[in-house]
């Protein structure tokens, strides 16, 4: 593993691989470490960096607010985490590459194709999320935390941050930023002094910007329809990953292939192998 500073935050990331780049944005909504990619859920099962290392240098990295990666408070849009991953590209001396998104990981995927085309040699959207569910579950999430700040303030934030290891999904009421209080002490003494008035108002405004509708977030369809970037869509299908919400990248991504297949046939061996061919031929036109 390895870290850099990246618009004044710390990056963890690891480099696997050779062959053409391929920026992973990882799964785990807001705690999208690196590790995910192995551990998570159908992840797990899939082992895409078993996979992907052979065929391309495959790039993966804690996401700003997550795992040993730093942060910053402050309105977190889909364009404050677009500017990480093009920041670590530059740092590692890319100039394009292919994008890879995971669960959370497929918005910001789409947001840097919207907001730097011309870095971006093809998209991997695999399981979306979004829906009305994902919607207000993770609104749920961000009013439990407000609710907890309005009642017992950011000392007790950070006093809760230190009395176990749950991520900001699992625990609703460390906020977004738990995992930086965890392991920044700077980062905890100056969190507490903040107005926490302004603090409410800012993490309000922030659910409001990233879970703002009922099908994927992330861009606006009239930039995904602009687009003409290679896109291969895998659809997910539960309470966080609607199949609607990768059919609307679908319907909105010209040209995008969409690989019909449920979530029973998406097999470590088939998905692997549709990946992989989506890439190599892209990369053999590009």
């Amino acid at each position: 593993m390895a870290t850099t500073t990246i618009d004044g935050i710390a990056t963890r990331y690891e480099v696997l691989g050779s062959g053409p780049p391929l920026l992973m944005y990882s799964p785990g909504g807001f705690d999208a470490t690196l590790e995910k990619w192995r551990t998570q859920g159908i992840y797990a099962e899939i082992q895409f960096l078993e996979q992907l290392p052979n065929h391309f240098t495959c790039i993966t990295f804690d996401r700003r607010e997550t795992g040993q990666s730093g942060g910053r408070v402050e309105r977190v849009t889909w364009s404050d985490y677009v500017r990480q991953g093009k920041g670590l590209l530059q740092h590692l001396g890319f100039d394009r590459a292919f994008l890879m998104g995971g669960c959370m990981g497929c918005s910001v995927a789409a947001a840097f194709a919207v907001e730097h085309p011309e870095t971006v040699l093809g998209n991997v959207l695999f399981w979306p999320v979004g829906g009305a569910r994902y919607r207000m579950a993770g609104h749920q999430r961000f009013a439990e935390h407000l609710a907890f700040v309005h009642q017992n303030g950011l000392e007790a934030v950070v006093t809760l941050a230190g009395e176990s290891n749950k991520p900001f999904g699992a625990d609703p009421r460390s906020g977004p930023w738990v995992s930086v209080l965890r392991h920044d002490k700077d980062f905890a003494a100056r969190y507490v002094r903040q107005n926490v008035d302004h603090y409410k108002v800012l993490v309000a405004g922030m659910v409001r910007t990233l879970l703002d509708r009922d099908t994927a977030p992330g861009a606006e369809p009239e930039d995904l329809l602009r687009l003409d970037i290679p896109t291969l869509i895998i659809p997910g299908a539960d309470a966080s990953h609607a199949t609607s919400a990768a059919r609307y990248f679908q319907e909105c991504i010209p040209g995008s292939e969409y690989w019909d297949v449920p979530v029973s046939g998406q097999t470590s061996t088939a998905t692997n192998a549709r990946v992989i061919e989506f890439l190599r031929k892209v990369a053999g036109t590009a």
